[in-house]
This record gives structure tokens, C-alpha cells and sequence, in this order.
């Protein structure tokens, strides 16, 4: 039998050689850390489902974010508790809401780190859906003046970028719309567009203490065996004025973060959800697995799959520059 010609071994067999022609890189400047505001003081509470992760008082977290910009992570993404909920969200869109008092502290203390924040209705409705409910239905047009206000307060707190979550149609249009007369012209949207009814949403839903009261949010989230359907609502995003797509959970999803790079070839984030970090955490602390290795593997396959930029709890973990 003759010896084959070319030996693809050869270029596996020393580390360096590997790190030369590795295709992917994972960069920590590639990552986005989520956090959760709380009202209060001094609050650190851990969130049971979700190890590591914690609800912070804005004291608290603008502890970690000093932390998180010291380690070279450019952005994180506000989520927010209220103190009080009711059927239409308004601490949402209050000037002293909890994400409108978080972004200000933020920027104040740390004013190059990127804030994004999360625009939705879910974590401050009293029935935990994403819009506004009339005779047991989420109804959507009346939804986005709702959510167009919530994006002008958190870019009048000091906003970064804006993150519709809602999946409501029409909202990225609106909120263009509405950011523009209010002199927020500059301000980017990173819009949640293929966003999947997910069983993955778990522990979120526990750490923002959103879970719908009545029905699920497969009505307004996209079914999880659809694909092109993914690659309509991409483009109606993009038309409506996103500058930033995303795909969400990113795991089970990593064929549709490929389809909508090759198809739109504009920046993609993917969300690497609760569900996933969490499933990470359980197996880490049976000792079944390496943590830390499958950590790097699967935001690496999330990268090589077409994302931009990852969304993940597990951002303060990715210590060294370049893997």
C-alpha cells in the first residue's frame, strides 16, 4: 500500500503549528456579559439555577462591571427586576426604572464599556408576557408604543444600543422610528430577530422572574423546527432598520447563525442562553466534564458557526485574550 501523499497530521502534530492554521478564533473582545439589577443595596443573590450568576443591586454591579472592563469584555447587557409589576410594565419604560438607574451608574463609573440593554415587557408585566395583554391576547400593535418608549428612556439613561427582545412584529420600524424623532439617531439596534420558543429559557425565566402567568410565548416566538421562517423575519429586521441581528439560543441553532451569515453577511450575535450555561454548570459540578474545555469548545463552535459576537454568562470565565 503506498504511503499517502499529503499528511493533514502534520500540521496537528506541535501546538504552535496548530494555533497557525486554526481557522476560528475566540477572542474575549468577542463577548457580551449579561447582568440583573435589583433594587436595593448591597445585594448579591445568587441564582440557584443559574451557578455563578447573581441578581446585583446597582452598587453591586457596578463592582462587576468595573471587573468585567478590566478583563477586556466590551459589553454587557442589562436585564432588570422591578420593585412593583402590573399589566402594562411601566417601571419599563420609567425614568427612574431599575435599567435606567443601572445604565446611568454604569456609564458614570464606567464610561467605555459598552451598555446594551434589554427592551422588552416581560420582566415587569404582572401576567409575564412580552406585550400588552386584552382578552387573553398578547396584542401586538399595541405593544410597540410600549416598547418604543422603553427604548427612548434607556437611550435617554445613556444607552449604548437598544436589544428588542419582544418579537413583536413591526417593532424594529418603530422603535427606528421613534429613536430618530427623539435626536437618538446614533443609537444602534441589536435586534432579538430569530428568537426560538425555547425550552432552553429555563433558568432565565427563573433569574428575571418571568414567567408567563397564563399560556407560553409560542404565539409570538419563532417555532423551533422552522428555518426559513428565521431567514424572513432577518430580513424584515434588516429592512426595519437593525444593525445587528441575532440568533437565539445559539446551540440548537448553530445551522441557523450560518444560514443568516451566508445569506445577509451583516453582524450576527447569538445568544449562548441560561439553559446552556446552566447544563455546563450541573454536568461541571457532577464531575462528568472539564469545564472549562467545554466552555472554550462550545463558544468556539458558536463562533466558527458565523457569530460576530456571543452573548454568555460564561464571558468573565474566558480570562486570556486568545484561545
Amino acid at each position: 500500500m503506498a504511503h499517502p501523499m499529503f499528511r493533514p497530521r502534520r500540521l496537528r502534530e506541535k501546538s504552535l503549528l496548530r494555533k497557525l492554521v486554526r481557522e476560528t478564533t475566540l477572542a474575549v473582545d468577542d463577548l457580551v456579559h449579561p447582568l440583573f439589577a435589583v433594587h436595593g443595596r448591597g445585594v448579591r443573590e445568587a441564582i440557584a439555577s443559574m451557578p455563578g450568576q447573581f441578581h446585583l443591586s446597582i452598587d453591586e454591579m457596578v463592582k462587576d462591571t468595573k471587573d468585567i472592563a478590566s478583563m477586556g469584555i466590551p459589553a454587557v447587557l442589562l436585564f432588570g427586576l422591578p420593585s412593583d409589576k402590573d399589566p402594562r410594565g411601566s417601571e419599563a419604560y420609567a425614568e427612574d426604572g431599575i435599567v435606567q438607574q443601572a445604565v446611568r451608574a454604569v456609564k458614570d463609573v464606567v464610561p467605555d464599556l459598552l451598555v446594551i440593554t434589554d427592551v422588552c415587557l416581560c420582566q415587569y408585566t404582572s401576567h409575564g408576557h412580552c406585550g400588552v395583554v386584552e382578552g387573553g391576547t398578547i396584542r401586538n400593535d399595541a405593544t410597540l408604543e410600549l416598547l418604543s418608549r422603553v427604548a427612548i428612556s434607556h437611550a435617554e439613561a445613556g444607552a449604548d444600543m437598544v436589544a428588542p427582545s419582544d418579537m413583536m412584529d413591526g417593532r424594529i420600524g418603530t422603535i427606528r422610528e421613534a429613536l430618530d424623532d427623539s435626536t437618538f439617531t446614533d443609537t444602534p439596534i441589536m435586534a432579538y430577530s430569530a428568537k426560538y420558543a425555547s425550552t432552553f429559557y429555563g433558568p432565565f425565566r427563573d433569574a428575571a422572574e418571568s414567567t408567563p402567568q397564563f399560556g407560553d410565548r409560542r404565539s409570538y416566538q419563532m417555532d423551533p423546527a422552522n428555518g426559513t421562517e428565521a431567514m424572513r423575519e432577518i430580513a424584515l429586521d434588516l429592512d426595519e432598520g437593525a444593525d445587528i441581528v441575532m440568533v437565539k439560543p445559539a446551540l440548537a441553532y448553530l445551522d441557523i447563525i450560518r444560514r443568516v451569515k451566508e445569506k445577509f453577511n451583516v453582524p450576527v450575535a447569538a445568544y449562548n442562553v441560561s439553559g446552556e450555561y446552566s447544563m455546563v454548570k450541573a454536568a461541571a459540578q457532577k464531575g462528568w466534564i472539564n469545564e472549562k474545555a467545554v466552555m472554550r469548545e462550545i463558544l468556539t463552535g458558536i463562533r466558527r458557526a458565523g457569530a460576530d459576537w456571543i452573548i454568555t454568562y460564561h464571558a468573565k470565565d474566558l480570562l486570556l485574550p486568545r484561545i
